[in-house]
């Protein structure tokens, strides 16, 4: 038996209670009426029958801040592509300007989502991510325009390679169309990332190479499963080095990086973040992604090279003292510096998942 039942003070509520009930109901006897012979207490409904619905192959997320001036470019060339099967995401990071109201009166079809604040360019590529319904991930800059066959060429390359779980686009100068911007990302074993081809004029020079290690996040596509896996970019990252430490992190589980020479993008490079605030993020996010993702033994046998690339960064930008960006620079690889307990914790995180071998890490981060 249940002691509560047997409680006194419990019974004799129990009793009041059931006192008040015969109290209400002869009160309300003359509006009670006999339940007719049709009465079904549970009556039977029919619906219709669930459609399947299937996700499209891509989700375009396109972070964007203050960008109203980029986006009529970019929408259009989204609408000229030959490959449809997208769905496009707009994360407005707090926007001053007209990018809402403009999105919501000309693209209704587009998926905007609102951040009332700024929160970075992380979490918001991060926060389309996670309402996304694609196969993949494709992150696009907002001050980006790509070719009509862009979407077209990531989707043969994606079906063509299996094994890869993030696919590199080109990027070229949006005002000087031949000249490159990025042919995808590499790093070396000092732990500093740089782009493949960065200001050279675009002969196919790199379109041989098709495996590099990380994409450029401006225009880049990512499986679900991996995007999943790593949990989406480091938003304490804010900005800058997010796609790189991404890729280091896919690489550390056996996954490759294709770069697609054929799907284009012009880029007008840095619009919306450029100057002292790109210089900041750039030396502290390198430090930060040297702690997290350099395994120990490379760590260790690149020790002097990789102290020495930093003091060389340290003292050019102290040769330039003067410019804003020079100053931001160094402030930036001080904050990385002090705030490396906390990073330790995250590799700690990390470093157990890493499946990929010293020695094949090394060799891709020499490509």
């Amino acid at each position: 038996m249940n002691p509560l039942v047997e409680d006194a003070t419990y019974g004799e509520l129990r009793d009041n209670e059931r006192v008040v009930m015969r109290h209400q109901i002869a009160l309300n006897l003359d509006n009670f009426r006999a339940a007719p012979d049709d009465f079904q207490l549970h009556p039977t409904r029919s619906y219709p029958a669930l459609k399947p619905t299937l996700g499209p192959f891509f989700s375009v997320v396109i972070a964007t801040w203050n960008g109203m001036q980029w986006l009529p470019a970019l929408m259009a060339a989204l609408e000229r592509q030959t490959f449809r099967d997208f769905e496009v995401i707009v994360v407005d990071d707090g926007s001053k300007d007209a990018s809402v109201k403009w999105l919501e009166e000309n693209y209704p079809s587009v998926r905007v989502i609102v951040n009332e604040v700024n929160q970075g360019f992380a979490v918001s590529c991060n926060i389309g991510a996670d309402v996304a319904r694609g196969k993949l991930i494709v992150m696009l800059n907002n001050d980006t325009e790509p070719e009509a066959t862009w979407a077209e060429e990531l989707a043969k390359a994606v079906c063509g390679h299996p094994r890869a779980g993030i696919f590199a686009s080109k990027l070229l100068l949006y005002d000087e169309r031949d000249k490159l911007h990025s042919a995808g990302d590499n790093i070396g074993l000092d732990g500093i990332p740089h782009n493949r081809g960065v200001w050279q004029k675009d002969t196919g020079q790199f379109d041989q190479q098709r495996q590099i290690f990380s994409a450029c996040g401006g225009a880049a596509a990512y499986r679900r499963d991996l995007w999943a896996a790593l949990g989406g970019f480091d938003e304490e990252f804010w900005m800058y080095l997010e796609d790189v430490d991404f890729a280091f992190r896919a690489q550390l589980l056996g996954w490759g990086t294709e770069f697609v020479p054929e799907a284009r993008v012009y880029h007008h490079v840095s619009a919306t973040g450029a100057g002292a605030i790109a210089s900041y993020y750039t030396g502290r996010n390198t430090i930060w992604m040297i702690a997290k993702d350099m395994p120990r033994t490379l760590l260790w046998r690149n020790f002097f090279r990789i102290v020495s690339g930093q003091i060389q960064i340290a003292v050019a930008a102290l040769q330039s003292w003067r410019g804003e960006a020079a100053r931001a620079r160094l402030a930036g690889q001080i904050a990385g510096v002090l705030s490396l307990p906390k990073i330790f914790r995250k590799r700690a995180a990390i470093q157990p998942r890493r499946i990929l071998d010293d020695f094949e890490l090394a060799r891709r981060m020499q490509r």
